[in-house]
């Protein structure tokens, strides 16, 4: 363990000050970031504790809007009727992810931004193999080596890790919105274009960057679109049922047409509006954009889902030991938009 200087910021605007200087880190739970100083993953000269800002707490709603505070724990978001009303495929993904200890914890503003549990990269330091994530232009082990659990969109040679993160996946479902304070003031990005596949950070000319969150910056809370007339899933496939990441996990929000007799009263119920995102397929969530604009109008049956499911996931490119991950993933999206639409 290295030494570092340890503060509490009065106010979320201290906390950006504070940022502005070299080796700063944030610690909310502190679940994630003692586990990368543990490891070498991160190290930092300063230490920065948001934990008491109340400014960063709070589950309301306003208007059309749920608001979910930064500091707002797994469990308490996953728990409040807010939160189960009206945007039930995150409550759920907050109450699967990691254990009831943790989720005591852990932050949703923290959250989405752990790292990937790559084997090759979740190791103490010195590594005795490339990763390009801790020593940038390495390599990755994970091509060569083990990756049945990576990724299938999205990834480089220089890197093929997910991002694990449960309850982003449901926030890209929901059209959620990540408030975010700078040194330039606030601002808001959208949790569909929040994290950065490694293509994607590669056109930007950074190409182990992970987040549009700049490296001053904070996230304050999240805004998401209510939906008290969608019904809502969110299916995580793991090997045992809790503390475990997913080796898929699907979101999804639908909303059934009207025959008149009252919405989803038809023989064959019928989509009117859905959206739906992968998890664990790629370093960042994946909504699947095709389906959700082909979907109105289609039956809520699996017979009919599966090809729309089918063609938005045309583009993926499995690695020779994940290949199943495309039909799981696949799987899993039907199924959460059955159980969102109530037929399952």
């Amino acid at each position: 363990m290295r030494d570092f200087a340890y503060a509490r910021a009065s106010t979320a605007e201290t906390a950006v000050e504070t940022l502005a200087g070299p080796r700063t880190s944030v610690i909310a739970g502190g679940t994630e970031l003692l586990n990368w100083f543990r490891l070498g993953i991160a190290a930092a000269d300063r230490v920065v504790d948001i934990g008491d800002l109340d400014e960063l707490r709070g589950i309301t709603r306003a208007g059309d809007e749920l608001r979910i505070g930064a500091l707002a724990t797994l469990n308490e978001a996953g728990e409040h009727p807010l939160v189960t009303r009206l945007a039930g495929a995150l409550a759920s993904a907050c109450l699967q992810a990691a254990s009831a200890q943790i989720r005591n914890r852990a932050t949703l503003g923290g959250n989405v931004l752990q790292r990937t549990r790559c084997p090759y990269f979740r190791a103490e330091e010195p590594l005795s193999w490339p990763c390009s994530k801790r020593d940038p232009g390495s390599g990755c082990a994970s091509l060569a080596g083990r990756h049945e659990r990576q990724a299938i969109f999205g990834w480089t040679q220089d890197c093929v890790a997910v991002q694990p993160s449960d309850p982003a996946v449901a926030l890209a479902a929901l059209d959620a919105r990540a408030d975010v304070l700078g040194p330039a003031g606030p601002r808001t990005i959208p949790m569909r274009e929040f994290h950065l596949t490694q293509r994607e950070a590669a056109g930007l000319g950074e190409p182990m960057r992970e987040t549009r969150l700049g490296p001053d910056e904070l996230i304050t809370g999240y805004r998401i679109p209510a939906r008290p007339d969608d019904g809502q899933a969110y299916v995580k496939v793991r090997e045992r049922a809790s503390y475990e990441y997913a080796i898929v996990s699907a979101a999804a929000a639908v909303r059934l047409a009207d025959d008149g007799n009252g919405p989803g009263r038809t023989a064959v119920p019928r989509i009117a509006t859905a959206s739906v995102a992968l998890g664990s397929v790629a370093q960042r969530p994946w909504p699947l954009t095709a389906a959700e604009a082909e979907l109105p109008g289609t039956e809520l049956t699996r017979e009919a889902l599966t090809p729309v499911i089918e063609r938005a996931m045309a583009g993926a490119a499995p690695l020779p030991q994940n290949a199943f991950k495309v039909t799981m993933a696949r799987n899993a999206a039907v199924r959460a938009l059955l159980i969102a639409g109530g037929a399952q």
